[in-house]
């Protein structure tokens, strides 16, 4: 297929950060537009910034966003301390308003989302978060894209970054020995960040043969042969 022309959101987070340094590390990745509320810090020949503070409409972008052919949507929040319309709006409304922008500029688009290992496909379980998260994986397949996945990690593993002032990464130096423990134990519910990337990219490139993946299938797809 074509080179990649990539979106991403979340690139100033942990997981976002890892799959935009990937991204222009991947000889099959053309160029990445970066949405983001602040610049990232990284300055590369395949990076394009659109500095977007107001989340809650992205209808001004929909002229930026056309011509690519998958996006990366690791943007996300913590349901700590919020209520669920709260956590809905930042969550499922935010997402879908933004693939939805997406999907009538490219149809040709693989649209891989982020979610979480215990979302609950069935958008009625007892857990606020994992109904938010099912409802939002359910009404992004139904989207008209070429093709949607959910990605449902647990733990991941990161690298340091090139940016390592990170307060995320400064307590690497604490908590940064249990990660190989609990990759041997809960082989499962661990990926690592470069694995994670690989799997979407991949994704985009050849396709998986299921709509949502877990970490296994993610291991798997990593591995697949472009």
């Amino acid at each position: 297929m074509n080179k990649l022309k990539v979106i991403l959101t979340g690139a100033t987070g942990m997981v976002g950060e890892g799959v935009l340094y990937e991204c222009l590390n991947h000889p099959e990745v053309e160029k990445v537009l970066v949405i983001t509320r602040k610049p990232t810090g990284y300055s590369h020949p395949k990076l394009q910034e659109i500095i977007h503070p107001d989340f809650s409409d992205f209808s001004a972008l929909s002229h930026d966003v056309a011509g690519y052919n998958a996006c990366y949507f690791c943007l996300g929040v913590t349901s700590i301390g919020k209520k669920e319309p709260e956590y809905a709006r930042l969550t499922y409304d935010l997402t879908i308003d933004f693939a939805k922008v997406l999907a009538s500029q490219n149809p040709d688009m693989t649209f891989c989302y982020i979610s979480g290992a215990g979302t609950d496909s069935t958008e009625k379980g007892s857990v606020m978060w994992a109904r938010v998260k099912g409802k939002t994986e359910n009404d992004l397949m139904k989207l008209p894209f070429k093709k949607a996945y959910n990605f449902r990690p647990a733990g991941i593993i990161p690298f340091l970054p090139l940016r390592p002032s990170m307060t995320f990464y400064k307590s690497l130096k604490y908590v940064g020995w249990l990660f190989p423990i609990m990759a041997v134990l809960t082989p499962n519910l661990i990926i690592t960040l470069k694995d994670l990337a690989a799997a979407l990219i991949n994704a985009s490139l050849i396709g998986y043969s299921k709509p949502i993946l877990e970490v296994k299938d993610m291991k798997i797809l990593a591995k697949s042969a472009n």
